[in-house]
C-alpha cells in the first residue's frame, strides 16, 4: 500500500489489507540499510489474526521516497505523523536495531497511544565503531560485508536457515545492495549519536519486551542492562545461539514471542 506523507510517497506492507481504524494495530519498524521485507512473516501472522499489521519502509528505504531522515528523532516524528494520518489512536511498536531506537523514542513520546513496545537487538546508546562508519561513508560493498559478518552469530555464517535452499549471509549482503548507500551511512550515524535512549526508555509506560541473541556481536547481551534498568515494565527474552539478526536466524522464537507479548 502506498499513502503520501508530507509530500513524499510512503510504502506500507499490509498483506493487502485495507488500515481499519478499530482494529489493534502493530507496527514494524526496520533497521539501517534494510527495509519492510525483513518482516513479512510477521506481518502476515498479525493480519491473518485480524490485526493492522503495517511493515513500513522509513523515507529513503524500500519504496519509500525521500531520503533517508537524519536521526533517530526525526524519524521518530515521522512515525508519529504517520499513524495521526492513519487515524491510529492506539499502536504497538515493535523495531529492530535502528527500528528500536526509533520504537523507543516514538513510544516515549506516544505515551499511552503505545500499546506495547518490542525491542530486538537493541542496547542504549548504540555506538558504532570508525570503522563502520569510513565504510559506509564510501565503501559500500566492505560495509554490507562488515555488518554481515558481524550481524550472525558464528554459528549462523555457516548455515542453518530453517528454509531448505536459503543462505542467509547472500540474503543479507542482497538486502543492503538493494538499498540506497546514503540511506546506510545516514542510518548507521543516526545510531551513533543518539543519546536520549535511557531518558526515552524511562518515559515509556507501555510494557516492553527485549529479544535478544546471546551470541550477538554488533549489539552485545550484556550491553542491555542498562536499558533493561531504565524500562519500567520489562522483560528480556534471550534467544540461544543467534546473533543481531533475529528475524532471520530464529523467525519462529521471535514469532512465538511476540505472540505472547501482543496478544
Amino acid at each position: 500500500m502506498h499513502i503520501n506523507l508530507g509530500g513524499k510517497q510512503v510504502y506500507l506492507y499490509t498483506n493487502n489489507k485495507d488500515i481499519d481504524a478499530t482494529k489493534k494495530t502493530v507496527l514494524f519498524i526496520h533497521g539501517a540499510g534494510f527495509d519492510h521485507s525483513v518482516w513479512t512473516l510477521f506481518a502476515r501472522h498479525f493480519s491473518r489474526h485480524n490485526w493492522n499489521a503495517l511493515a513500513i519502509d522509513l523515507p529513503g528505504h524500500g519504496r519509500s521516497g525521500g531520503e533517508a531522515l537524519l536521526s533517530i528523532e526525526d524519524n521518530a516524528a515521522w512515525i508519529i505523523a504517520l499513524l495521526d494520518q492513519l487515524d491510529l489512536t492506539k499502536t504497538a511498536l515493535v523495531g529492530h536495531s535502528m527500528g528500536s531506537l526509533v520504537t523507543l523514542e516514538a513510544a516515549s513520546r506516544l505515551g499511552e497511544r503505545a500499546s506495547h513496545a518490542v525491542l530486538i537487538g537493541s542496547i542504549a546508546p548504540m555506538p558504532v565503531s570508525e570503522p563502520i562508519l569510513d565504510a559506509t561513508a564510501g565503501k559500500p560493498h566492505l560495509a554490507h560485508s562488515m555488518l554481515t559478518s558481524f550481524a550472525f552469530s558464528k554459528r549462523n555464517l555457516l548455515g542453518g536457515n530453517p528454509n531448505p535452499g536459503m543462505w542467509m549471509v547472500s540474503d543479507s549482503m542482497r538486502r543492503y545492495e538493494d538499498e540506497d548507500t546514503m540511506a546506510l551511512d545516514r542510518d548507521m550515524r543516526a545510531c551513533n549519536a543518539y543519546t536520549r535512549g535511557l531518558e526515552a526508555a524511562s518515559e515509556i509506560t507501555a510494557p516492553t519486551l527485549m529479544i535478544h541473541g546471546d551470541a550477538d556481536r554488533l549489539t552485545p547481551i550484556k550491553a542491555t542492562k542498562p536499558l533493561l534498568a531504565a524500562l519500567a515494565n520489562a522483560r528480556l527474552n534471550t534467544v540461544p545461539g543467534a546473533g543481531h539478526t533475529l528475524m532471520v536466524e530464529d523467525p519462529n522464537h521471535v514469532l512465538d514471542q511476540l505472540k505472547v507479548h501482543l496478544f
